[in-house]
């Protein structure tokens, strides 16, 4: 079991007992999607959670995926938030151009602005702003430094200006 896997676990099960949810109460909830008995060993660490799952249970619990993540920041993704200046304050995506890509991370991507468009409020479907703190979590859950994530971003045609 790794430490992340744990602590991942700690906030999932934290999270679900904050909503007064059964591990039974979250699988019916998934429409079987999530079964209890995989859901529990999410919750010990015993299992390892995609990204696309995790990014599914924050849709379920209706919170920002970067809830789901350990709160003390220890995340096992080398980032160095030191050079926080070289992220941009705010990304603009090109949500049209997102959901005609065919790239592994564009499911996770799509998902997460989904998240933030609920939570904004904001359906224009053509553009969506994303902030300094959505870069770095949109980054570590893709495995990135947020000025890599950034250039990836370019590269895949999603972001609107430079």
């Amino acid at each position: 079991m790794s430490r992340t896997s744990a602590q991942i676990g700690e906030r999932l099960r934290a999270i679900r007992r904050q909503q007064g949810l059964s591990l039974h109460d979250v699988e019916a909830r998934s429409g079987q999607e999530f079964k209890a008995s995989v859901l529990g060993a999410y919750e010990r660490g015993e299992r390892a959670l995609s990204v696309g799952r995790l990014m599914r249970l924050a849709e379920l619990y209706d919170v920002p995926a970067d809830q789901l993540l350990p709160k003390d920041g220890t995340v096992e993704v080398e980032i160095d938030l030191t050079r926080a200046e070289t992220t941009p304050a705010n990304m603009t995506l090109d949500l049209v151009r997102l959901n005609q890509l065919e790239h592994p991370d564009a499911a996770v991507l799509s998902r997460y602005a989904a998240t933030i468009q609920r939570q904004r409020e904001d359906f224009n479907g053509r553009m969506l702003t994303i902030r300094r703190d959505d870069v770095r979590v949109l980054a570590a859950v893709l495995g990135r430094k947020p000025e890599e994530f950034s250039d990836h971003l370019q590269q895949l045609g999603l972001r609107v200006g430079s």
